[in-house]
């Protein structure tokens, strides 16, 4: 893997025209939940143990479809150092809070997106632009 590219999965989640975003722990910036693979894991098990580990929920892994996937200069990181960030829509069980590095979650509308990361901004702006948030 180049060490200047970040493989990164996504839980795209929408409710009343707001996507989901979380804020971690010492960070001022938020992000869209996710994370980085582990090892041989593929898609479905990264974004399964992720959303596990942030939110306290379970993806339903037969509702887990791919939304898009989006590529920009990666926040907080070395010029030209890019991140790939998979998207997926799915359905969950059990009560939403944060866990782990999380300390707040939230949904945020399209004139919220400046408080995210530079590929959160490009997702905003294709979930605006396919009428998913306002």
């Amino acid at each position: 893997m180049n060490p200047l590219f970040i493989d990164k999965l996504a839980f795209i989640d929408i409710r009343n025209k707001k996507v989901l975003v979380t804020l971690s722990r010492g960070k001022d910036t938020w992000y869209i939940p996710g994370g980085k693979r582990e090892g041989n894991e593929t898609d479905e098990e990264t974004l399964i143990r992720e959303v596990k580990e942030e939110l306290n929920i379970a993806l339903i892994p037969s509702t887990i479809m791919y939304y898009g996937t989006f590529k920009a200069q990666a926040h907080g990181k070395s010029e030209g150092t890019i991140v790939r960030m998979t998207c997926y829509r799915a359905d969950f069980e059990g009560v939403m809070k944060p866990s782990g590095e999380i300390d707040r979650l939230d949904y945020f509308s399209y004139d919220q997106k400046h408080l995210t990361a530079p590929v959160d901004q490009i997702i905003f702006d294709n979930l605006k632009k396919k009428g998913l948030i306002t």
